[in-house]
């Protein structure tokens, strides 16, 4: 699962952060990259703050972005930042 997203608010996304981390590990996930330094080589991409997670497979990602535990944190997030969300199938 990869995340792009811009921070509009930092203090409620900081609140979204401690409350999300413990769901993404109970749901199989785990931080890979979590905002550090990008660099774009190639095309007009333009991300903000990367967070990069591993899960089991594409079913687990999607169990946690359309659970009913996250959907709170869901808006909690939307409420303070703008961003895009994408899973993709990997090795």
């Amino acid at each position: 699962m990869i995340y792009d997203v811009e921070i509009h608010d930092p203090g409620p996304y900081g609140e979204f952060m401690k409350q999300v981390k413990p769901l993404v590990e109970r749901m199989g996930g785990k931080y890979l990259a979590r905002g550090g330094a990008h660099e774009v080589l190639e095309g007009d991409w333009q991300p903000t703050r990367i967070v990069l997670f591993e899960f089991p497979d594409m079913d687990s990602a999607r169990a946690l972005f359309t659970s009913d535990a996250y959907a709170p944190l869901k808006e909690l997030r939307r409420t303070c930042s703008t961003g895009h969300v994408v899973i993709v199938e990997g090795v």
